[in-house]
C-alpha cells in the first residue's frame, strides 16, 4: 500500500489568517491616530508620535497607509460611514417617522462620541487633499439626506410639524455633531444619557411642544 503522508502542521499563517491580522493592524493605526488627532489635533500629531504609541516604527505605519493626509481621511471615512449606518438602521424599523428619527438621531449621536466621530466633527475640510475633501463632502451630503428624508416622513404621516424640512436637518446635523467637540467621557452625564437628552431636545422641537 502506498505510505500516506501526513500533512505537518503549518507555522505560517493562512491567507485569511492574514487578512485578519492585517485588517486588526490598519484598525489599531486608524484608532490611535484618531485620538491623537482628536486631543492635539492634526498638524501637531506626528506618524512617528503614532508610531510610538503602537510600539513599531514610522516605516511600519507607512506598510497601511500612504501618508498622514490618508490616514485622517480613513478616519473620518470610518466615522462618517458609522453615521450613516447607524441612521439607516432605524429607518427600516416600524411606528411612526418621529420614533424613528429619534432611534436614528440617537444612534446619530452616539457614534459622535466616538474616536471616529469625534474625529469627523473635529475635521476641517480644508485639511485633506483636494480627492479627500470630495469624498467627505459627499459622505456627509449622504448622511444630511438620510436624516432629511426621515423628517420629511414625519411631516407627512403628521408626527413631526417643522416650518422647512432642510433646516430642521441642518439644525439636528449642527447639534449632533457639536457632541464631537464638547461632550467628555469622564463628564457628569454619560454618553447615552447625554445622546438621549440632546435627541430630545431636537424631536420635541420638532413635534412643536414638549413630550409630557
Amino acid at each position: 500500500m502506498p505510505r500516506t503522508t501526513r500533512r505537518a502542521a503549518s507555522p505560517w499563517s493562512s491567507p485569511d489568517e492574514r487578512e485578519k491580522e492585517r485588517e486588526a493592524k490598519r484598525e489599531a493605526v486608524l484608532r490611535t491616530a484618531a485620538r491623537f488627532f482628536n486631543e492635539r489635533g492634526y498638524h501637531a500629531t506626528s506618524l512617528d508620535d503614532v508610531a510610538a504609541a503602537l510600539n513599531v516604527t514610522k516605516p511600519t505605519i507607512y506598510h497601511y497607509f500612504a501618508n498622514k493626509d490618508e490616514i485622517l481621511y480613513e478616519c473620518t471615512r470610518r466615522g462618517l460611514n458609522e453615521i450613516a449606518e447607524a441612521a439607516r438602521r432605524p429607518a427600516e424599523q416600524g411606528g411612526t417617522a418621529a420614533d424613528r428619527l429619534r432611534a436614528m438621531l440617537i444612534a446619530y449621536a452616539m457614534t459622535m462620541m466616538d474616536d471616529f466621530g469625534i474625529c469627523v466633527a473635529r475635521t476641517q475640510d480644508h485639511l485633506l487633499s483636494p480627492e479627500s475633501r470630495k469624498g467627505f463632502r459627499a459622505l456627509k451630503r449622504d448622511i444630511d439626506g438620510l436624516v432629511r428624508q426621515m423628517i420629511a416622513e414625519g411631516v407627512a404621516d403628521g408626527s413631526l410639524s417643522v416650518p422647512d424640512v432642510r433646516v430642521a436637518a441642518f439644525t439636528a446635523g449642527s447639534a449632533l455633531n457639536g457632541l464631537g467637540t464638547w461632550f467628555r467621557p469622564d463628564g457628569p452625564v454619560g454618553a447615552a444619557e447625554t445622546a438621549r437628552m440632546t435627541v430630545s431636545v431636537l424631536i420635541d422641537g420638532m413635534r412643536g411642544r414638549a413630550d409630557p
